[in-house]
């Protein structure tokens, strides 16, 4: 195995190192993503990722502000398995702003990406026998829930599983290729890119791991995960100089973990709005609740803004929009604050049929309809491809590479 891990290593290396030979910087990107997943299947027994490697010299290409953010949800986990390495990198190549995560915590304290509480979903835990006594039921925001929970496994344990799609109607080939990374991997991903690429890593589910895991000095999962944030580098108020090098949203349901945090970091916090039948997990409050005048103008006072689901924001039945949209956009921009809806999916299923089963449709509606600051995507990929279409950058934003810029250049020509 050591000349595995030998290419695997140096397959990194000249990958950060030459990211225009792998396709991070042009137009066609097979290639890179393609051997950014043959480098991870090849070092599958070390660290799937290597932390940062402070390689990349010069002046990276800056984050674009200028139009609503594309965040890429669990990366570009339509193509790939969620959270996983490939799937970050995939998404960095299509054009993400962010990179968006879930971070949970092992039973000895490290801290993971992975979105569900359980790993039955995404991983193959049922597959490996010496973990079967490891299922059991735990009440979870309130709802009984059974399944092998991340809480009950050590990081090395974690280690041994591999990642598989969620779906069954999206690519199942990558399934048990890729590995859990840790909240450390998923920043050096992010930082190790080629160009300024933000994180938007979220608290989740607080209650439920403050429960189960314990750290010495008694710090919680708060802390923990503040501290990761600390340690390389992030901080800085929204769009200040050091936030703009570094950009980072923190996002959580839980909002008195919000405000625990905005007393321990000046990083842009988002507080995200859960269906209207679900409870805060922490303080037990209704979406009317938290969506009130009353309650928007207590928390904007620790968040710069919102992220709801985005069925609430427009109702659906039947698959249709019941319009108009509520003014739950308009009551946060009266405040200050930025909506980030979530989440936009291309398949038939999640689209409703005001939209023809077109998804550029869907995002016309969101940007300029409803107005939004950013979108939450599986699909990087297309929301990039849409906004350059539709809202080049500035021509003189180092990261023009929209046809229609190419197009005015080819008639200054003539």
């Amino acid at each position: 195995m050591r000349w595995v891990r030998l290419f695997a290593g140096m397959g990194w290396i000249l990958m950060i190192l030459y990211p225009r030979w792998f396709g991070a910087s042009s137009g066609s990107n097979t290639l890179g993503v393609t051997f950014a997943l043959l480098l991870l299947i090849a070092g599958c027994g070390a660290r799937q990722y290597p932390l940062p490697s402070k390689l990349i010299k010069g002046t990276k290409q800056p984050l674009q502000t200028s139009r609503p953010y594309n965040f890429a949800h669990r990366g570009s986990n339509g193509e790939l398995p969620e959270e996983t390495a490939p799937a970050y990198l995939r998404a960095i190549e299509e054009g993400a702003d962010f990179i968006e995560t879930d971070i949970l915590a092992t039973k000895d304290g490290v801290l993971v990406c992975h979105h569900d509480v359980t790993l039955d979903d995404t991983t193959d835990v049922a597959d490996h026998k010496e973990f079967a006594d490891r299922k059991r039921t735990l009440v979870v925001q309130g709802v009984n829930t059974t399944g092998f929970f991340v809480v009950d496994f050590t990081w090395t344990e974690l280690q041994t599983l591999r990642a598989k799609q969620r779906y069954s109607f999206r690519d199942q080939q990558y399934n048990g290729k890729f590995p859990i990374i840790t909240f450390d991997e998923y920043i050096s991903i992010a930082l190790d890119a080629p160009r300024v690429v933000g994180i938007y890593p979220e608290i989740k589910n607080p209650v439920h791991i403050n429960d189960h895991v314990k750290w010495p000095n008694g710090k919680k999962y708060e802390d923990m995960f503040l501290d990761t944030l600390e340690k390389y580098g992030y901080k800085g108020s929204y769009l200040s100089e050091d936030w703009l090098k570094q950009p980072c949203f923190i996002q959580s349901f839980a909002p008195t973990s919000l405000v625990y945090a905005s007393n321990k970091t000046d990083l842009p916090l988002i507080f995200l709005i859960d269906d209207v039948t679900v409870l805060t997990e922490d303080t037990n409050q209704t979406y009317y609740e938290i969506t009130s005048d009353e309650y928007l103008d207590y928390i904007k006072q620790y968040v710069v803004g919102i992220g709801p689901w985005k069925d609430t924001v427009v109702p659906v039945v039947n698959n249709y929009l019941i319009p108009p949209p509520s003014d739950l956009v308009a009551k946060a921009h009266a405040r200050g604050l930025q909506v980030h809806p979530y989440t936009y999916r291309l398949e038939n299923q999640f689209l409703h049929f005001d939209f023809h089963q077109d998804p550029y449709n869907e995002f016309d509606f969101w940007i300029n309809k409803v107005g939004v600051d950013g979108l939450f995507t599986d699909f990087t990929g297309s929301l990039h491809q849409y906004q350059e279409w539709t809202s080049p950058l500035p021509s003189d934003h180092p990261s023009d590479t929209s046809l229609w810029q190419k197009i005015k250049k080819m008639l200054r020509g003539h």
